[in-house]
């Protein structure tokens, strides 16, 4: 399955109402990743897929960090230390097939939240992200990530640090539950998951500046899962704790006024 990434990233100045607000600079990002990741999040098959880069904001303040981890975002604060602002993700559907069969689809939907990341030192920068879900599941998400990043050369960056997910009830019920009928349709055992944390793990990437526009980066992304979603008997009798992703990207970004 493909994931389709679309983020917007502008501080909204008080007062400057909505025509005020469009007027100014610009982007489009257009690209394309390639990846191979877990066939779903718990699965220990592994599939390789193609997803695509739109990134679609207004230029502001210079953002000195940005993660392939950040969802969609607008940012309402941006004082170049600190942003905050709304934050979303889209979610697409999981179907009850192969190690999954028996069990009920997943519905595609979203969530909606809010994002808040500061600049502890000028060479890392700390991000919370908290989202509802809507209708593919009605729980919680939390995403927090601390990423250190160097410049080796004014073209090559490489990056990296600690992630950690957290969910409610509601969340883990969607996606790692099994009732009593699923468990005699699958055979797998009955599940009636609580919240917690999710996962713990850890990323990186390179990535290298090749013109102006032009960008593409190598990743890699490991996690275990915990809590609720370690517990389930759909990763511990057909799936994985360890998650796994690495892949390629590249972007081109185009610049306009309005």
């Amino acid at each position: 399955m493909t994931l389709a990434a679309v983020a917007a990233s502008a501080p909204a100045s008080a007062g400057e109402g909505v025509f005020g607000w469009i007027s100014g600079d610009w982007y489009l990002t257009l690209g394309a990743t390639g990846m191979v990741a877990p066939s779903f999040e718990g699965s220990k098959k592994y599939m390789l897929s193609a997803v695509p880069i739109i990134s679609l904001g207004k230029a502001g303040n210079d953002t000195r960090f940005s993660s392939r981890n950040d969802n969609i975002s607008l940012a309402l604060i941006d004082d170049g230390e600190v942003r905050a602002g709304v934050a979303g993700k889209i979610l697409f559907g999981r179907d009850a097939e192969d190690e999954l069969d028996g069990l009920h689809d997943v519905r595609w939907g979203g969530e909606v939240g809010a994002f808040f990341e500061f600049y502890p030192t000028d060479w890392m920068r700390a991000r919370v992200e908290v989202r509802q879900g809507i209708r593919a599941h009605s729980g919680v998400v939390g995403d927090v990530a601390v990423d250190a990043f160097y410049d080796v050369t004014p073209e090559v960056r490489i990056s990296g640090g600690p992630r950690v997910s957290f969910a409610t009830e509601d969340y883990f019920d969607t996606y790692y539950g099994v009732n009593a009928q699923e468990a005699i349709d699958s055979g797998l055992n009955a599940y009636n998951p609580g919240g917690g944390f999710k996962s713990a793990g850890v990323g990186g990437a390179v990535t290298w500046k090749a013109t102006d526009n032009i960008t593409a980066s190598l990743f890699g992304e490991y996690s275990r899962l915990m809590g609720p979603a370690a517990d389930s008997s759909i990763v511990r009798e057909r799936g994985s704790r360890d998650q796994l992703t690495i892949g390629v990207s590249t972007s081109y970004r185009f610049d306009w006024s309005m």
